[in-house]
């Protein structure tokens, strides 16, 4: 679970709203990006200076994040993982000094167990009502983009949550916290859940320029019940295919709380879970125009350092398939 910094600003003008929107609204232009030139979301731009539907203006610092899962916890009602492949969390709009906020705009609120149960994490923050209503996979039918839907149904995969959720979790927390995926964005045509669709086509296309298991594979890492891994060398692998350093996140016992590291004053954890891909964008996040860059110096891991204490482990037996649907 990541920690919130709240920022002074966007507090200030939190007390000037009604609507539960973070976000302090849209840039009064026209929204014609086709004939801006593209501008670099970090360092940050103001939204009174340039057309906030057209570049980052919230969360110019964009994670593409990945998990490592072993189970499902809903095998017995086919929900599996796809074989050889790190399955999909999200996309994620981070300030450009790496805080964020989220849940941004509760007009919009589709997740059915919110986390945290408050805007900002604390008890003074505006109170994130558990959605209750249809699924959000049906968004994507009047748009007839079930083969979107089959493919999060394959690579976004939920643990001890239906997919469905899960999805509303991601959309309602991080996607309504860029600038460029506000509904005002998509003019008077706009369609209901437009800006679902379009979040989550957006999403699935980054997935899909970082194929992290393929990486490992190839610096020779494999999943393994026996043998340990460094996280340098995971980390070296995934950042000389990508050109930014990762963060790798880790699960599991403490190293020192294992046999092999009793004594050691190496505290990280051990199984290796999850991976976030860091990228400035110029103009729109959805044309993916992106520029890599490292997670913060102070938060590249909390796995263990010691050599050979990550545990990269192979998926639980039966519950993994081999996808239809190709990555």
């Amino acid at each position: 679970m990541r920690i919130i910094f709240a920022q002074v600003t966007i507090a200030a003008l939190l007390a000037g709203t009604v609507s539960a929107q973070l976000y302090p609204g849209q840039s009064n232009l026209n929204h014609t990006c086709q004939i801006q030139k593209p501008l670099l979301s970090c360092p940050s731009s103001d939204p009174s200076k340039v057309d906030s539907c057209c570049v980052e203006t919230l969360g110019g610092l964009v994670l593409s994040t990945q998990f490592w899962q072993t189970f499902t916890g809903g095998e017995s009602q086919g929900q599996l993982l796809p074989k050889d492949t790190f399955t999909l969390h999200g996309l994620w709009p981070d300030f450009c000094n790496g805080s964020y906020t989220q849940y941004c705009d509760l007009t919009r609120q589709y997740d059915p167990i919110p986390s945290p149960s408050t805007t900002n994490g604390l008890p003074n923050g505006s109170f994130v009502p558990a959605y209750n209503g249809s699924n959000i996979g049906t968004f994507l039918e009047p748009f007839g983009r079930y083969d979107l839907l089959e493919y999060m149904n394959t690579y976004w995969i939920a643990q001890n949550q239906d997919n469905p959720g899960f999805w509303g979790h991601e959309f309602s927390k991080h996607a309504t916290c860029f600038s460029t995926f506000n509904v005002p964005c998509y003019g008077p045509q706009y369609r209901q859940h437009e800006d679902v669709v379009d979040f989550f086509e957006t999403t699935v296309k980054y997935y899909k320029r970082f194929p992290t298991f393929k990486w490992l594979e190839e610096a020779a890492i494999m999943p393994s019940n026996k043998t340990g891994y460094s996280y340098t060398a995971i980390r070296d692998a995934l950042f000389q295919k990508h050109g930014g350093v990762p963060f790798i996140g880790c699960s599991g016992p403490r190293y020192n709380g294992t046999a092999a590291g009793k004594g050691s004053l190496d505290n990280g954890y051990t199984a290796l879970s999850e991976v976030w891909y860091y990228e400035y964008v110029y103009g729109r996040p959805q044309e993916m125009n992106t520029v890599p860059t490292s997670a913060s110096p102070t938060y590249l891991t909390n796995c263990a350092k010691a050599p050979g204490a990550v545990m990269y482990y192979q998926r639980t037996n039966g519950s993994e398939k081999v996808p239809a649907v190709p990555f």
